[in-house]
């Protein structure tokens, strides 16, 4: 191990935590699978049971909702059973809500029958996502800031965007498997969507009560953040000693709110968007890529087919290509991932947030001005720029607030309602308009993330 990896996976006190780092990023994996499938089931909703695009959004109110109706809880739980505690108990609730997606789907089976009604159906599917979606939050509001202490704090930044990466992988992998399940036919061609849709569900619910076992059994030091401000100290006033008493995060709040927002707004309605709004694809193209689909290995084979459909004379991108086309976007958001860790090794975190917002602002407005293929590139663009966002605010919230971090976690995993909030007016602008214009609202959330990152030293005051 070299020098500098040895820093950044040492404690202060001389502890080796790299493997303690490695069992965390596997919780960053599993989070970012689960929301790689929400992120296909808008169009799935569309389709099965006819609801407009701002109705489909309650997919994300319901996951994001779960977030923030368990941030605080799960702030508390933490402070008080420990970082080991913590993720167990997230661990538990995520299966309870995966175990949940069989008896959803009865009761999904009981609407095509009459016995129940279609919002019935679609209410039991919500109660599994929140529900998941509050184990979560308890994964969430404990790793980001554990992985941020588990070595030099210089490293902070680069520590919490390597374990995100982990988390790219697993927006790749989660479009992948829903396509495969959400998306299915049987051989007349009906779809199996409704009676499928548990299975990935119930393997998650199985591999995180695994998991749970291993961490049980891991070593976990209880490490804090530096304390920077003096709030642990005993002396200080109540008000100085307030995590809000530090424009820093109080701003890391409301930019976090605000990326999240984006961010749901962005992967809700990829699919609606590529679907839409790209322009047709040439007869050429078409039967290139139909023969480097043919070439393929046979699963890469089927994922590769039916990209494309002949709809009024024009070859389109079909849902299940759109679908498919999502993982394409997560490979972007991984590599951005993965560049940003390194760029964050040379460069200041506030500095590359600044730019990498401002160049989403721009990126945004190609796709409102309707650019043709031009536009659909930004759209993936989008995906590689908003990488480094979510942990590189997380860690300039959190930035030297000793023990009070974790309760600065919970604050900061709440603001992910943000995403329960936009999908909802980003659809309500497609449904009167056109899904170009909907990303007038994620073009704002960035300019407020580049302010943030641009303000950051002055709000510090470092």
């Amino acid at each position: 191990m070299s020098q500098s990896e040895d820093r950044m996976f040492v404690t202060p006190d001389g502890q080796r935590v790299w493997f303690t780092f490695v069992l965390v990023t596997s919780l960053f994996l599993l989070w970012g699978f689960c929301n790689g499938m929400i992120d296909v089931m808008d169009k799935h909703f569309q389709d099965e049971l006819g609801l407009t695009k701002a109705q489909s959004a309650w997919v994300q109110f319901a996951h994001y909702l779960g977030y923030f109706l368990m941030a605080l809880p799960a702030g508390w739980i933490a402070s008080r059973l420990g970082y080991k505690g913590g993720i167990i108990a997230g661990l538990l609730l995520v299966a309870v809500g995966g175990f949940w997606f069989v008896p959803a789907t009865w009761i999904s089976d009981a609407a095509s029958t009459g016995k129940v009604t279609q919002n019935q159906a679609f209410a039991a599917f919500l109660l599994g996502v929140c529900a998941i979606a509050a184990g979560l939050t308890f994964l969430e509001t404990i790793a980001n800031p554990y992985s941020t202490v588990l070595g030099a704090e210089r490293y902070a930044a680069t520590r919490i965007n390597l374990a995100q990466a982990c988390n790219g992988v697993g927006w790749i992998l989660g479009p992948i498997v829903g396509s495969m399940f959400f998306y299915g036919v049987d051989e007349t061609g009906a779809s199996t969507g409704s009676q499928m849709l548990y299975i990935p569900y119930v393997g998650v619910a199985i591999g995180v009560l695994v998991l749970a076992a291993l961490f049980a059994m891991a070593p976990m030091p209880d490490i804090k953040t530096p304390d920077h401000y003096h709030l642990d100290d005993a002396s200080g006033t109540e008000s100085t000693k307030s995590i809000w008493a530090h424009p820093h995060f109080v701003m890391a709040v409301v930019a976090q709110f605000f990326y999240v927002a984006a961010q749901a707004g962005i992967f809700s309605f990829f699919i609606n968007y590529m679907v839409e709004e790209t322009p047709a694809i040439t007869a050429g193209l078409n039967e290139r890529f139909n023969s480097f689909a043919a070439s393929c290995p046979g699963f890469l084979q089927s994922w590769l087919s039916g990209w494309t459909e002949t709809v009024d004379g024009a070859l389109r991108i079909t849902e299940k290509g759109a679908a498919n086309m999502v993982s394409l976007g997560a490979i972007f958001f991984l590599l951005g991932r993965v560049i940003g860790a390194l760029l964050l090794k040379r460069y200041s975190s506030h500095s590359l947030l600044g730019i990498y917002g401002a160049l989403n602002v721009l990126a945004c407005l190609v796709v409102i001005g309707k650019f043709g293929w031009w536009s659909a590139a930004a759209v993936f663009a989008t995906y590689f720029l908003m990488s480094i966002m979510f942990p590189t605010i997380f860690a300039m919230g959190i930035h030297g607030l000793g023990s009070r971090a974790k309760q600065a976690s919970a604050y900061l995993v709440m603001a992910i309602m943000g995403g329960a909030v936009l999908p909802k007016l980003m659809g309500a602008i497609a449904d009167k308009y056109d899904m170009s214009r909907g990303f007038i609202l994620p073009l704002v959330c960035f300019a407020i993330v580049a302010a943030y990152g641009f303000m950051w030293p002055k709000l510090v005051k470092a």
